[in-house]
């Protein structure tokens, strides 16, 4: 069984592989990882703070990085990196107006760094989530394979 999300989505994976063994394989795209580090950023397309996500929205956690410092670790895989079994794929492009492409990049140095099997895909000029359609050079054989 294997695992796949994007957004929240990509943050619950990142999260949930910290926690269980339980899946083959995992795909996190666009994972918030490191709250701490998020935190303090903007949102690129808006330049609206990042910072009430944390506190009183998706994240609900309830207060200030200052008031609640434990609760942005303990919900931050960032730090509980060192407990993944599990293969996983993350994606992140370099123009995500809503989560700072660098928390990609640290999921997978953080796993590179513990050698734990990961994956990084980042496409150029490609926000939150896909939207430009690659047309393809040339075509491919019925038996060759697009990965």
């Amino acid at each position: 069984m294997a695992i796949q999300g994007q957004s929240w989505g990509g943050y619950q994976v990142a999260y949930l592989i910290t926690k269980t063994n339980m899946f083959k394989a995992a795909g996190a795209g666009a994972p918030v990882v490191n709250m701490t580090s998020a935190y303090g950023g903007i949102r690129w397309g808006t330049g609206m703070s990042r910072m009430f996500q944390y506190e009183q929205t998706q994240s609900r956690i309830g207060g200030t990085l200052w008031e609640k410092p434990l609760y942005f670790l303990e919900n931050s895989p960032l730090f509980t990196m060192d407990r993944v079994q599990t293969p996983v794929l993350i994606m992140h492009n370099d123009a995500d107006g809503a989560v700072p492409w660098y928390q990609g990049i640290e999921m997978f140095m953080a796993l590179k760094r513990l050698n734990k099997p990961a994956w990084l895909l980042q496409y150029n000029g490609e926000d939150h989530n896909l939207t430009q359609r690659k047309k393809c050079q040339r075509p491919l054989h019925p038996f060759e394979s697009i990965l």
